[in-house]
């Protein structure tokens, strides 16, 4: 079993930027194996990818946010963050923390379908 965490969410102008914290509890599989994601979800659109890093810390973007989002990890506190600079109102979502213990190829890394956990998500509201 997986519990996952989420913090970090807020509002702020265009331009700003916010880090997100996604802490997770595991049982069975250690934090290494397992396969972590940042999707957001605005009302009516589908959740997309945002983020994400397999168990060789291979990573995946989104290309609306290469060169803006960065993600990363701290095994030893069962913690990944994504730190977002140069926030667009654009950006603005629900943004839910994703892992999987089964394996999942880098091209898919940003695809909802291949992640069984969620946590219970963080709002980023961007303002113009």
């Amino acid at each position: 079993q997986v519990q996952l965490v989420e913090s970090g969410g807020g509002s702020v102008q265009s331009g700003g930027s916010l880090r997100l914290s996604c802490t997770a509890s595991f049982s069975g599989y250690t934090y290494f194996e397992y396969f972590m994601g940042w999707f957001r979800q605005v009302p009516g659109k589908e959740r997309e990818g945002v983020a994400a890093i397999n168990d060789g810390g291979r990573i995946n973007y989104a290309d609306s946010v290469k060169g803006r989002f960065t993600i990363s990890q701290d095994k030893a506190k069962n913690t990944v963050y994504l730190q977002m600079n140069s926030l667009k109102p654009e950006d603005t979502a629900m943004y839910y923390c994703a892992a999987s213990s089964s394996h999942i190829w880098w091209s898919q890394l940003l695809d909802s379908h291949e992640y069984k956990y969620w946590g219970q998500g963080t709002q980023v509201t961007v303002s113009s």
